[in-house]
């Protein structure tokens, strides 16, 4: 199969709110959503940045409606801020945000290591705070959508940090794995969820195989190592597909991909090639580990998720 950003179908009149929107994967999907009609907002940690991602998006689509909005993952008092900031309905919300491998331990402000703190439990607390208005925007009629960006490498995680147990030690890529194992049990464990209620809200994951993208050259995560940067700006711009090309799996989630579904690109070894469906490590299918993991987010970030809107 062959699939790209061109057979997007319309998204006049809905909103999106794309995390980690103001460069790369994140800033390629924004654009596409507004070149289709979408309302956008832009969320950035970075208030600066986030201006300066909406310009270059009116830029290629001029009258497209585009709005940063600042939002630090890492910040549990931000992520409340933003959801309770927030107006009307939400059609689609893409958790595309992500810091990979910091070289030390760090932590967020609410003391997480700060891989699992911004990957996942940013997002879950995201997601769950903005769900009155993504049921909302499934209750008018249609269903809302919610598109959590994984990786390759969620192959790597292990079960143990998501049970909530002990960690031996910090280890940079271990971390980074297992952040990305979450956000696959929880877009499918936010499906299940999901059904279960009733309620009028598709969860899929995506990953973007590997991809030119400023995640190696951030300063919060790998691209601390100078060696990291000169790899992402040399052997990177020969080998790894474009952003462009990185955000296609993402825009098939968030369109016509299947409900509880995992996209990525088709080539062998899924590193590159046209956008379709992929399949989630065994592990990352473990409905068991996926309810441990949900209740560990709820009792560490303290954001239950309220269904009740979704009934008449």
């Amino acid at each position: 199969m062959s699939w790209n950003a061109s057979q997007l179908p319309s998204f006049a009149g809905r909103t999106a709110l794309v995390t980690g929107a103001n460069s790369g994967i994140g800033w390629q999907t924004a654009l596409e959503l507004a070149r289709h009609g979408a309302r956008v907002r832009l969320a950035s940690r970075d208030a600066g940045r986030g201006e300066a991602a909406a310009r270059r998006i009116r830029e290629q689509a001029p009258g497209a409606d585009i709005e940063p909005v600042r939002l630090d993952l890492a910040s549990l008092a931000s992520i409340k801020d933003v959801a309770e900031g927030w107006e009307g309905p939400l059609h689609l919300l893409v958790n595309n945000a992500g810091v990979m491998a910091p070289p030390s331990l760090r932590q967020t402000s609410d003391g997480f290591e700060l891989q699992f703190g911004t990957n996942h439990l940013g997002h879950f607390a995201l997601t769950g705070r903005l769900l009155p208005a993504l049921l909302s925007a499934g209750g008018s009629g249609g269903v809302a959508r919610v598109v959590t960006v994984s990786s390759l490498l969620h192959r790597g995680g292990q079960p143990g940090r998501l049970r909530g147990e002990p960690e031996p030690g910090y280890s940079p890529q271990r971390a980074y794995a297992d952040s990305k194992l979450a956000n696959v049990l929880f877009a499918l464990e936010l499906q299940r969820r999901a059904e279960a209620h009733a309620a009028p809200l598709t969860s899929t994951a995506a990953h973007p195989g590997v991809s030119r993208t400023n995640l190696m050259l951030n300063p919060d995560g790998m691209g601390a190592k100078p060696l990291a940067r000169v790899v992402r700006n040399t052997v990177g711009q020969l080998m790894f597909q474009s952003a462009a090309a990185g955000a296609q799996p993402t825009l098939y989630a968030a369109s016509v991909a299947a409900p509880g579904s995992y996209s990525g690109p088709q080539w062998p070894g899924g590193m590159r090639g046209p956008a379709g469906p992929a399949q989630p490590s065994r592990t990352a299918q473990d409905p068991q580990l996926a309810a441990q993991l949900w209740d560990l987010s709820e009792e560490l970030t303290g954001v239950r998720y309220q269904w009740a809107a979704s009934r008449p």
